[in-house]
């Protein structure tokens, strides 16, 4: 995230500090679907097909999807709750300890008994910060749909999924629109069934690649407006790694340039900048008065800063820190964008 680097015009940013005072009872998110606890691999370069590396240092790092989108949360100051299945090992108790240290009190974590947490090892190239994932994931830790009720949700003013465990999220979106709740999906794989979900999504940001795929069209626009049109979604956006995000909202497409940093590692990027969406959204109380640039200039930001350190959560930065790099930082743009 060093080369090429170029000044974006400065825009003021209008979120805003949440004031509001709410029952213990309620949340302002809940955040349901994939955990991992990672170990990081750290190589001065990645090694060639069938060489040798050596690397300096190995680290155990708690991460995932939603899990991880739900700390960025907690640590900008919302009201959080996260739920999601784990094994019954040593990964499960790190991943524990680190969601309570992150704010998120109780965390509904679904213990299986006889399985371990999901893992992964991440090769990270220290060149560059960008990384090369190996996961695995027992079949017995699928959250099942029949698992999933309306009491999960009670209180929540809006819910974050993956498709992970696709038939759940479908059936915790399904719920969340029953009871006026927005949904918002990190979406990255393809599954078949697909479509159901994103059918009761109102905030969907796929990764590149996803929803061209989906869509049948190569162009990451007119596959953002595709999808728009046959699902009905509020917003629709493409993240585009170091090259920031594509969005399509109230008749508009909008488009946010990455941030330049001094990149470490690009593991959990991605959730960090879902964990920002979620909060710009949250903290605007009129929907018609959402200003998508500067929501998706602080999303930037905050993945951008994320990724100054080893790890999914390596340096969530702070609502200052992320305003200050918006209004300070170079930005890579993406051709074709501008």
């Amino acid at each position: 995230m060093r080369n090429n680097a170029k000044m974006a015009p400065h825009r003021a940013v209008r979120i805003k500090e949440s004031q509001a005072t709410r029952p213990m009872n309620e949340f302002d998110i809940v955040g349901i679907g994939q955990n991992a606890v990672d170990t990081l691999i750290l190589a001065d370069r990645y090694p060639v097909y069938a060489g040798k590396e050596r690397f300096q240092e190995e680290i155990l790092s708690p991460g995932g999807q939603v899990a991880t989108a739900m700390v960025a949360c907690a640590r900008l100051g919302l009201r959080t709750r996260y739920i999601g299945t784990v094994g019954d090992d040593n990964r499960a108790r790190i991943q524990r300890e680190s969601l309570i240290a992150a704010g998120i009190p109780a965390p509904n974590l679904i213990e299986r008994p006889g399985c371990t947490t999901q893992s992964a090892y991440i090769v990270i190239d220290r060149s560059s910060g960008e990384r090369t994932v190996l996961w695995h994931r027992d079949a017995a830790l699928e959250l099942r749909p029949e698992e999933i009720g309306p009491a999960w949700l009670t209180g929540a003013r809006m819910l974050h999924l993956d498709a992970g465990d696709l038939a759940a999220a479908t059936r915790a979106a399904e719920h969340a629109r029953c009871l006026g709740i927005p949904v918002s999906l990190d979406a990255d794989t393809r599954y078949p069934e697909l479509g159901r979900l994103f059918a009761n999504v109102d905030y969907l940001i796929a990764a590149s690649g996803l929803l061209e795929t989906w869509t049948g069209e190569p162009d990451p626009a007119r596959a953002i407006e595709k999808t728009q049109h046959e699902y009905g979604c509020r917003a629709v956006g493409i993240t585009l790694g170091a090259q920031g995000c594509l969005l399509r909202a109230d008749g508009k497409l909008h488009y946010s340039p990455g941030f330049v940093v001094d990149c470490a590692d690009t593991t959990g990027a991605g959730d960090v900048f879902h964990g920002a969406f979620c909060y710009s959204v949250l903290e605007v109380p009129d929907p018609k008065a959402m200003c998508w640039p500067d929501a998706l200039d602080f999303s930037n930001a905050m993945a951008a800063l994320n990724c100054r350190a080893p790890g999914a959560r390596g340096a969530i930065a702070s609502r200052e820190q992320a305003v200050e790099l918006v209004r300070t930082g170079a930005r890579r743009w993406r051709e074709g964008l501008r």
